[in-house]
């Protein structure tokens, strides 16, 4: 599924219209939607029955170069991670 499947299914769910469905996702998922916004802030986006949304720092570390094998130095980052719910993950798991 993608973005404009989702918004053709919102609209049809909700009797919004598709310009309505389409500005609502676009306020959620842009990179300066709603849960990014939050996000940026350090504060974590729970969504009861789907999960949550947070960021996590990752500490500088060594790697390698693919191509060359040379050791090189990964900055330190601050990434966003997904939690499934309980209420998604049980309706991932049942599945037909």
């Amino acid at each position: 599924m993608n973005k404009s499947d989702l918004v053709n299914a919102l609209a049809g769910k909700t009797k919004m219209s598709k310009a309505e469905a389409g500005r609502t996702v676009e306020a959620l998922f842009a990179p300066n939607g709603v849960i990014a916004t939050e996000l940026r802030k350090g504060v974590k986006v729970q969504i009861t029955g789907f999960g949550n949304f947070e960021t996590r720092k990752r500490g500088a570390r060594k790697g390698r170069n693919p191509r060359t094998g040379k050791e090189i130095l990964i900055k330190a980052s601050v990434a966003p991670v997904f939690r499934a719910g309980k209420g998604l993950k049980e309706t991932v798991g049942k599945r037909k």
